[in-house]
């Protein structure tokens, strides 16, 4: 039930994504043209989900409970370390450079377009860098204590 949920969930977004125009990168970089070609139809976009995710945690939270798991995961820390800033940041420019993000790449992988298969290529190949680079950092420092 619960893999089909995901799915259902997925699928939506992606759906929304496709609608909204947002998998279009042209769309996106457009939006970031702001003395070109400027387009705020992406504000509309983050303007609607905030919204929307706004009233949707205000009603779920006041459940005791998720559906379909024991207990809500919230996040608990609230400070700002150098992996998040940093991974922001890594995030932005690589939104402004390619005008993909991977809410929008995944639904336009189904497009078979060669600028997205590169982007979720490399999407993908960071994601494992930053992962072996992490381990090296903790074995580093657990070998040194």
């Amino acid at each position: 039930m619960r893999i089909l949920t995901s799915y259902l969930i997925g699928l939506i977004f992606g759906v929304g994504i496709s609608i909204s125009g947002m998998a279009n990168p042209a769309k996106v970089l457009n939006f970031f043209d702001v003395a070109g070609t400027w387009d705020p139809s992406l504000a509309f976009v983050m303007g609607g989900a905030l919204v929307v995710t706004f009233m949707g945690y205000r009603y779920i939270l006041k459940r005791p409970a998720p559906f379909l798991s024991p207990g809500f995961q919230l996040p608990t820390r609230r400070d700002l370390d150098l992996p998040l800033i940093g991974g922001s940041a890594v995030f932005g420019v690589g939104w402004g450079i390619a005008g993909f993000c991977p809410g929008g790449a995944l639904p336009a992988l189904g497009t078979g377009r060669t600028d997205v298969l590169v982007f979720v290529a490399a999407l993908l190949s960071g994601i494992i860098a930053a992962k072996l680079l992490q381990a090296a950092i903790t074995n580093r420092a657990q070998a040194q204590a």
